[in-house]
């Protein structure tokens, strides 16, 4: 009897388990909304941050702190919305092809750029405003970097 019902609890939870996996997997469609959402957002974050580098805004230590924060939370985000499943969706993206046929490439692009976000972060801590400025110029380089290979260009 013990055994039996060790058993049905055993197949349950199995069963409850290919249930929670089958409706945790995202529409391909929805991964690709999530990741430009994403992307969105970083532009928001950057946007600001790029314009006191060029000299079009007035530098602001508290929003370079505050959106270098922003930045390195979403400078994860968008990567995984890149599976292999979100090639030829019906949703209309930029993405080039060549982010799956040169993974690595694109993943040492990821990389670039969250490691010059996290340098960024680290000089928004008390950084005079000359390496703020560069490193700010480092993550446009390195957000632009991943855009020259893998993203169709914008009219």
């Amino acid at each position: 009897m013990k055994k039996r019902l060790m058993l049905a609890g055993f197949a349950l939870a199995l069963g409850a388990g290919y249930t929670l996996t089958a409706f945790s997997q995202v529409k391909p469609e929805t991964m690709v909304k999530q990741r430009q959402a994403a992307m969105t957002l970083q532009g928001k974050y950057a946007g600001p941050l790029g314009a006191m580098a060029a000299g079009k805004a007035p530098y602001n230590a508290d929003t370079v702190a505050f959106n270098s924060a922003m930045l390195d939370a979403l400078s994860r985000m968008p990567w995984d919305g890149f599976a292999e499943s979100t090639k030829g969706v019906s949703v209309k993206t930029a993405a080039l092809p060549t982010i799956w046929s040169e993974s690595a490439k694109f993943k040492a692009a990821q990389d670039n750029f969250q490691n010059a976000v996290q340098e960024l972060v680290k000089v928004s801590r008390g950084g005079d405003e000359a390496t703020v400025k560069a490193a700010i110029g480092t993550v446009g380089k390195a957000c632009g970097a991943c855009h020259q290979d893998f993203r169709e260009k914008q009219n």
